[in-house]
């Protein structure tokens, strides 16, 4: 039985050895390492890989290199376009700084009238302007003469009994003036002026051609007034006393009549017209 033992692992020693043939057969391929050339460097390649791969520290900074090459080419690349539109923004904010805007236009030359005339034409207006100015000055100064005249000149004597009546209108006021001799008492409809017209303008108003002409102080005046409003009654008590003055001393009605105090002013509201609000003014249109 040992003998039939020991055939049986005979036969799994003729196994082994193709096994030890299978070793053989990478030998075999040892022609075709001979043959093709080119698969000499394939198997060549994965020891390279492996050696970069254990060695990875020696080859890091080659790998780095091209990588550091290829990030520098682009940068300055970049870089360039980035500082030309810089360079160009610059000066073009500092022209909008240091222009003014409408520099660049052409300026249009319009020739005064002045310069078409002629010397002759040109002396002759030279002249009229000058005459008009010496007219003007004249007539401030012949009006600065009058006044200093009319407050200088001493009022006319008036006899004791002698009255000067007028009249005086404006709007729908009727002023029927009276002057007096005596000390420059003002009253209207028995009312002291100051009483009758609170207001300091009405006031005014209504003193003006005695303050003018010089008889303020010098005339007692009485005044009866009816018609329209406060402001119409100043102003035709004004008209009323200028037009009494003018009694007492005719020398006086150039100057009053210059200032406008003889003049009858004819400025009333306008009437209302049928189918309208006011004067002018219309109802509101509604269109629905």
């Amino acid at each position: 039985m040992i003998p039939e033992d020991e055939q049986t692992p005979e036969t799994p020693d003729e196994n082994t050895e193709p096994t030890a043939e299978a070793p053989e057969e990478p030998q075999a391929e040892s022609p075709v390492e001979e043959t093709p050339a080119e698969e000499q460097p394939a198997e060549e390649a994965p020891q390279a890989e492996e050696t970069p791969a254990e060695e990875a520290p020696a080859e890091e900074p080659v790998a780095e290199e091209p990588v550091a090459e290829a990030s520098e080419e682009p940068e300055p690349a970049a870089e360039e376009p980035a500082a030309e539109p810089v360079a160009e923004k610059a000066p073009a904010e500092e022209k909008k700084k240091d222009v003014i805007p409408g520099a660049d236009l052409e300026p249009i030359l319009v020739e005064p009238e002045g310069r078409e005339l002629s010397a002759e034409e040109r002396a002759r207006v030279e002249a009229e302007e000058e005459e008009e100015r010496l007219r003007r000055e004249a007539e401030l100064a012949a009006a600065d003469e009058a006044e200093a005249e009319a407050a200088s000149r001493a009022p006319a004597k008036i006899e004791s009994g002698a009255r000067f009546l007028a009249t005086g209108k404006r709007k729908r006021s009727i002023a029927r003036v009276t002057l007096l001799p005596g000390d420059g008492k003002i009253e209207v409809n028995k009312r002291s002026l100051e009483e009758f017209f609170p207001r300091p303008l009405h006031q005014t108003m209504a003193r003006q051609p005695l303050t003018v002409s010089g008889y303020e102080g010098n005339v007692d005046v009485r005044i009866r007034v009816h018609g329209g409003g406060i402001s119409g009654q100043a102003g035709a008590v004004r008209h009323g006393i200028a037009r009494a003055l003018t009694e007492i001393d005719p020398e006086l009605r150039g100057d009053l009549k210059r200032r406008g105090f003889l003049t009858r002013d004819a400025r009333v509201k306008e009437r209302r017209k049928a189918g309208f609000k006011k004067a002018r003014k219309k109802p509101q249109f509604s269109k629905r």
